[in-house]
C-alpha cells in the first residue's frame, strides 16, 4: 500500500482525510506557498534531465523519465531559482487532492536553474530518490536541497505513469494514464537513472534534447560513494535496487510498505535506516519481515504525531494551503498528523543528513543516531 497527496490514497490507508470546499478564499489572486530553505554552506544549484531508457518500452513507446539533479553551486545570482514544480502538474495535483486546481501556486526552490557546479576540487558523494505512489520527484525537495547545500549531489526522478509530470515538449503526464507502475518498476528507473550518471562522469550528456549541464557536474560525480532514499513505494523500490545493486551503499526509507511481488526479502548487509509512521513494524508484517533479514548497520525510528505523508514536504505545504482554502485544524491534523511542521522541517533535515554523512562519508557529527536525543524528543528509537 502506498500513499501520496492523492485523496484516494490516503483514504486507502486508513487515514482521515477531510473532503474541503474547492472554493479558495476571497483574495486578489493565487498565494505562492513558501518552502523553507536550506542550512547549508552553499548555495544550490538544479538542473532538469530528459531520459529515455530504450531497453524498455510501455504501449509502444520508448520509457522517458524527468530527473532532476541538485548540487552546491556557486555564481548563483544570475540564474532564476526553480520552482518546486511545473504549473500544469502542480493544478492537476491539487485537483486530485480535491481542492481548487487555481488555489495556490507553487513554491520556489532554493535552486538555481543551471547554476556551475561549485569547484571543491573534490567529487563528492551521489543520493537518488524515488517518490510515492500518485506523487512527483519534488515531494521532498526539503530534504534533497537540504542534502546539496552540505556537499551532496541528489537526483530525484518522476517515475512515468506514477507520477505528475511535465516533459520539455509540454506533455503532461498523471498517474494511472499508461501501466500501472510497482516497486521493481521505480527499481527499474533508478537502476537507469544511475548508467546515465555514468554516462556524464565520462563527460557525455545524456538529456536526450541536448540541453547544456552545468558547468563541473561531471567531475563532481562520485559513483563510489551512491545511497537511496525513498518515500512509501519509493522506499520499497530503494530496498528492491539494494538487493540488485550494489552501486547503492545506503538505503534510507521513509516509511515504505515493503508490498512487492517479489518482495524485498534479500539478506543485506548494508547500512539501512527506516523512519516509519504508518507502517511499522509492529503493524506492518512486511516491513517486520524486511528487517529481520539486514544483517548490517541498521536503524529505525518514528516520530510521535507522524502520519505518512509527514516525512515529505506536504507537512510544510498543507499548512501552507489551509488558510487559502478553509482547512480547520482538526483538517489539517486529518492530513499530517500532530506534528508540528516546523519540527517536521527540523528532523527532516538532520536525520537524513547525519545517516548519510555517516555511511558515505563516514563522518560522525554528533550522536544523532546513537540513541534518543534531548533535541528531538518526539523521536523515538524502535529496538
Amino acid at each position: 500500500m502506498t500513499v501520496s497527496l492523492s485523496r484516494r490514497n490516503l483514504l486507502a490507508a486508513g487515514l482521515a482525510v477531510p473532503l474541503v470546499s474547492r472554493t479558495p478564499a476571497t483574495r486578489s489572486g493565487p498565494s505562492r506557498l513558501r518552502l523553507p530553505g536550506p542550512t547549508g554552506p552553499y548555495p544550490v544549484g538544479t538542473v532538469n534531465l530528459h531520459l529515455a531508457d530504450r531497453s524498455r518500452a510501455y504501449r509502444g513507446r520508448v520509457r522517458e523519465l524527468m530527473a532532476s539533479v541538485w548540487y552546491p553551486a556557486h555564481r548563483t545570482w544570475s540564474y532564476p531559482l526553480a520552482p518546486w514544480m511545473d504549473a500544469a502538474p502542480f493544478r492537476l495535483l491539487l485537483e486530485s487532492a480535491g481542492f481548487d486546481p487555481d488555489a495556490a501556486l507553487a513554491p520556489r526552490t532554493a535552486g538555481h536553474t543551471g547554476a556551475p557546479v561549485h569547484p571543491s576540487g573534490v567529487r563528492m558523494p551521489v543520493v537518488v530518490f524515488s517518490h510515492a505512489a500518485h506523487d512527483h520527484r519534488s515531494q521532498n525537495t526539503i530534504v534533497v536541497q537540504e542534502l546539496a547545500s552540505h556537499g551532496y549531489i541528489v537526483v530525484t526522478v518522476d517515475h512515468t505513469y506514477d507520477a505528475f509530470s511535465q516533459f520539455p515538449d509540454g506533455r503532461v503526464i498523471v498517474p494511472g494514464e499508461g501501466p500501472v507502475m510497482l516497486p521493481p518498476d521505480f527499481a527499474d528507473d533508478v537502476g537507469f537513472v544511475l548508467d546515465q550518471l555514468e554516462v556524464v562522469a565520462r563527460g557525455h550528456n545524456p538529456d536526450i534534447d541536448h540541453r547544456p549541464l552545468p558547468a563541473g557536474l561531471g567531475a563532481a560525480l562520485d559513483l563510489k560513494r551512491i545511497g537511496m532514499f525513498g518515500h512509501s513505494k519509493g522506499g520499497t523500490a530503494t530496498a528492491l535496487l539494494m538487493d540488485r545493486d550494489r552501486r547503492v551503499r545506503a538505503g534510507l526509507i521513509l516509511d515504505g510498505p515493503m508490498e512487492s511481488n517479489p518482495p524485498p526479502l534479500a539478506d543485506l548487509d548494508r547500512p539501512v535506516m527506516l523512519m516509519t509512521a504508518a507502517f511499522t513494524r509492529a503493524e506492518a508484517p512486511p516491513v517486520a519481515a524486511f528487517w529481520s533479514h539486514l544483517h548490517g548497520w541498521r536503524l529505525n525510528i518514528r516520530v510521535e504525531g507522524a502520519l505518512h505523508p509527514s516525512y515529505t514536504d506536504y507537512q510544510v505545504l498543507i499548512t501552507e494551503l489551509a488558510p487559502i482554502v478553509g482547512l480547520s485544524t482538526e483538517d489539517v491534523q486529518g492530513w499530517i498528523g500532530t506534528l508540528d511542521p516546523g519540527r517536521a522541517v527540523q528532523i527532516q533535515r538532520a536525520y537524513p543528513l547525519a545517516f548519510f554523512d555517516l555511511h558515505l562519508r563516514g563522518r560522525r557529527d554528533g550522536h544523532l543516531l546513537d540513541g534518543p536525543s534531548r533535541v528531538f524528543p518526539e523521536v523515538k528509537f524502535l529496538p
